[in-house]
């Protein structure tokens, strides 16, 4: 019980870490995009209206991650055995389909019909500043998340632990922040040349640099998602740990075979075969299995379900 206990800890952590990351950058994108609409109406530049649209997906995005987290903390009951955790994978999901379709297409298109048909841009000035100040709450946004991320990343690379991630939340707001700055990159230039040529359609391009760059990132988020939904396995090294918690066990001569499953994000199922002596007897396997999942729950706490069956080494 007390394994266990920590193991909920841990993943509360994690969980609330997601949760301030999500929190943070929605408060960024949602007086972001406020702005950034006002500057358009005074502008008319379709870099500027892309960007308000980014914003406004993403804070639509951080709201449905926050709806999933909610209705992920249900009860398990007897249709949903494994409990909902895996809703936060539906909704993060969800998220990448809105990213491409209201942030990205939009702004592909916005951004194609600006560049054949260009518009003189009206109170330049304001629109910098406004995109200034832009990437000065995303850089906030991102570093809260980027925080968040390193107490769990490890040496591991930024690409590396959103493709390992098993929590949708961070890896979301972490590649949403970052293309909300790359983006505001794009419209600046696209702003500052059409300004300084005079030739407006710097600022369609720009408006389909933005488009460009939500719908990769969409896209890569919506197959990780995907992957997450099917249902990915452990860890290489949480595997590792676990079969060498298993080795070190009295009662196991060897393993087997072994089979992992994310139920959900914080929750691991392990299911394995066991070799063991044929002398031993029903009470003894059944307290060295007892031994084998305690050694599990510590080697990997996020290990919630654990199926053993023990067999006779035929090998």
């Amino acid at each position: 019980m007390a394994m266990q206990r920590r193991a909920r800890k841990d993943d509360l952590v994690s969980t609330e870490g997601g949760t301030k990351a999500v929190v943070a950058a929605m408060a960024a994108n949602m007086g972001i995009a406020v702005s950034k609409f006002v500057a358009f109406l005074l502008t008319g530049s379709s870099s500027m209206l892309s960007e308000a649209i980014h914003s406004v997906a993403d804070s639509a995005n951080q709201v449905l991650l926050l709806i999933g987290g909610k209705r992920a903390g249900r009860q398990p009951d007897a249709v949903h055995q494994f409990g909902y955790s895996r809703v936060r994978y539906v909704y993060a999901f969800v998220v990448s389909i809105v990213l491409f379709l209201v942030g990205g297409l939009f702004s592909l298109y916005e951004g194609f019909h600006k560049f054949h048909h260009p518009e003189e841009l009206r109170d330049v000035g304001i629109a910098i500043g406004v995109l200034l100040i832009a990437i000065v709450l995303e850089g906030f946004s991102f570093r809260t998340a980027m925080r968040e991320a390193n107490k769990s990343r490890g040496s591991r690379s930024l690409f590396r632990y959103v493709r390992d991630a098993r929590q949708p939340e961070l890896p979301v707001v972490l590649l949403e922040d970052f293309g909300a700055l790359i983006g505001l990159v794009f419209a600046l230039i696209g702003v500052g040349m059409a300004t300084v040529t005079g030739d407006g359609r710097w600022d369609g391009l720009g408006a389909m640099a933005v488009g460009s760059l939500l719908v990769v990132i969409a896209v890569f988020l919506a197959f990780e998602m995907a992957s997450m939904l099917v249902g990915e396995a452990a860890l290489p090294e949480q595997e590792e740990a676990i079969t060498k918690a298993l080795a070190d066990t009295e009662l196991v001569d060897r393993v087997i075979h072994m089979r992992t499953l994310h139920v959900g994000p914080d929750e691991l199922l392990v299911a394995t075969k066991i070799a063991i002596g044929g002398d031993d007897s029903a009470a003894a396997i059944a307290a060295g299995i007892d031994e084998a999942e305690r050694a599990i729950r510590t080697a990997v706490p996020s290990a919630r379900y654990i199926y053993i069956e023990p067999d006779l080494d035929r090998s």
